[in-house]
Parts: C-alpha cells; sequence; structure tokens
C-alpha cells in the first residue's frame, strides 16, 4: 500500500500524487509500487526492500542521490488472544524531493504523523522529520517497556495464588520481548551513533539538539529493558526454586504417608504366612485380631511421632 502525505500550513493532508516536499509511506508494498518510486527517485529498488525482510539489520547508507536509514520499531502482535510484543525494521529513505517511509505493517510510530498527533513537523524539512520519527520510534520503546513492566507486576501476582503453566508461559514471552527490546536498542544506538556524526542529515541548527535528545531517549530505553530483562529473569529463578521446593515438599509428604501405612500391611504380612498356629502370638486368643491390630496400630503412631518430631510431615 502506498500513501502521500504533505504539510500544508502545520496540517498533514494525504494527497493523491507525489510532489517535492512530500512524505511517501510505503506499508508492504507491490513490487509494482516499489519500482514506481523506485524510478521516480532515482532509488535502489533493493533498498526499498530491504525494510521488508524481517532480518534486517539497523544501518544507514549514503548514496549520491539518497541517505537510507534502517532501524528497529516496536510491535504488538496478538498471539491467543494476548498481545506480545516483537521489533521490526523500518526504512527511511531521504531523496532530494521526498520523504519515503518503507514497513512491513502500520506502525504507531508513523500513525502518529499521520493523524496529525505529532506538532510543529514538516514534511518538507526532510532531516528534521526524520529525526522526529526517530524521536517518536524511542519513545515508544519507553512506552512498551512500562506497559511489559505493569504485565509482569500482574502475571507476578497471580502466580503467588496459584503457580500455573500459564503464568511461567506469560513470564517467559515477556522476557522473550524485553531480549528483542535489548537488542534492537543497541542496533538503533549505533544508527544515531553514525547519524551524530553525520553532516548530510542535519540541516537546520536545531536538529543537533533533536539527535541528542533522541540518543538520550534510546538510552533510557536501553536501561529500562536491562532492569527489567534483570528483574524478570530473577523472578523466574525464584519461582523456579519455591515449585522445586514445594515439589520436594510434597514428595517428601508423600514418602513418610507411605512408611507410615507400610507398618500395618508387615504386620498382617507376617500374621498371614502359611505357618503353625502355635508359633503365632495371640493365634489362639479370642482376642487375637484385636491384640495385632493395636499393636500395628500402635507402631505406626510411633512412627509417625517420631516423623513429626523431625519435621517431616
Amino acid at each position: 500500500m502506498i500513501r502521500i502525505f504533505k504539510t500544508e500550513e502545520g496540517t498533514i493532508h494525504q494527497i493523491e500524487e507525489a510532489e517535492s516536499g512530500c512524505w511517501i509511506a510505503l506499508t508492504n508494498p507491490t513490487a509494482t509500487e516499489v519500482l514506481e518510486v523506485a524510478n521516480r527517485y532515482h532509488i535502489d529498488p533493493d533498498d526499498i526492500k530491504a525494510p521488508l525482510d524481517e532480518e534486517e539489520r539497523s544501518r544507514i547508507e549514503t548514496e549520491d542521490h539518497y541517505s537510507l536509514i534502517v532501524v528497529d520499531i516496536p510491535l504488538i502482535e496478538e498471539r491467543n488472544e494476548k498481545d506480545w510484543y516483537v521489533t521490526i525494521p523500518m526504512g527511511i529513505i531521504m531523496a532530494e524531493e521526498a520523504i519515503v517511509t518503507v514497513c512491513l505493517e502500520d506502525t504507531p510510530v508513523l500513525t502518529a504523523f499521520m493523524d496529525g498527533r505529532v506538532r510543529n513537523f514538516h514534511t518538507y524539512m526532510k532531516s528534521r522529520f526524520i529525526l522526529q520519527i526517530l524521536y517518536k520510534n524511542a519513545s515508544m520503546y519507553l512506552q512498551y517497556l512500562r506497559i511489559i513492566d505493569k504485565k509482569s507486576e500482574v502475571v507476578e501476582r497471580e502466580l503467588h495464588k496459584s503457580q500455573r503453566n500459564q503464568e511461567l508461559i506469560e513470564l517467559l514471552e515477556l522476557e522473550k520481548s524485553l531480549v528483542y527490546f535489548t537488542t534492537s536498542l543497541r542496533s538503533n544506538e549505533v544508527v544515531l551513533e553514525k547519524l551524530l556524526r553525520s553532516e548530510k542529515i542535519k540541516k537546520y541548527p536545531e536538529d543537533t539538539d533533536l539527535l541528542e535528545d533522541v540518543i538520550i531517549e534510546n538510552k533510557q530505553a536501553i536501561e529500562m529493558a536491562n532492569i527489567y530483562s534483570g528483574i524478570l529473569s530473577g523472578t523466574m529463578d525464584a519461582f523456579a526454586s519455591v515449585i522445586s521446593n514445594n515439589l520436594n515438599i510434597v514428595m517428601k509428604f508423600l514418602a513418610t504417608i507411605t512408611i507410615v501405612m507400610s507398618i500395618p500391611t508387615m504386620v498382617a504380612s507376617f500374621y498371614g504366612m502359611n505357618v503353625n498356629e502355635a508359633g503365632m502370638p495371640f493365634a489362639n486368643s479370642p482376642y487375637g485380631f484385636v491384640i495385632v491390630l493395636g499393636f500395628a496400630a500402635l507402631l505406626s503412631g510411633l512412627v509417625a511421632l517420631i516423623f513429626s518430631k523431625k519435621n517431616l510431615f
């Protein structure tokens, strides 16, 4: 899908035909759309298709007629009726007459600009627009990281009540999301550092300050991701230890019950042997069954008392 936007008098408008100073947003474009944009702005089609590869690495490349910036952006992915967090590449191409963005899916990073929710941006101020996109991207990482932290707290409270596999799997998915975020943020950091040294991108006096703000936001997101990942990893280890300890307690209790219950079985087995009744105590007594039963119960009670004093129950 191809959409074209342009700011007029401080307001963003969607237009039908590309003009000088416009923004061309490509979302999972077809081969025809890729070739059309590539031919019009003298861009290598492979550079336009590069961000469509989910494994594409973050980088910056400068050519004669354009500059390509590829960064990873956060995205919410729905699986099993739950929201999980992943990252996908997004390409920003600064051509001589327009800005071209390429992404596999619609992302809140760009829709905020499309809906006019970002103030003081102009499509014709290409370098400023790029930095504003990068700033919005870093802000989205921070927003999603806070949501992940709140989700992990909710799941942790559920685990305190019932230690089910479902909650543990949710914690594992959140930990995977943090790993994705950390890896992507570090890759983006390399791109931002290169932009700071590049004079081609910075065309306005405020661009350097804005780029430094982007770098600060990105570093803050990295620190938050590392902190939350460490906390989540520690929580997973703690709950794994608790579950293992609870299992050991249950197994110890069952083993103790088995030992206590085996004593009456042993006594009954001795009296069930086919031997002469003269050799069996209480065999000729009318109260023999009650005596033997009481003796077995006494032995079981004695063993249970010993185990109880040793805190095995």
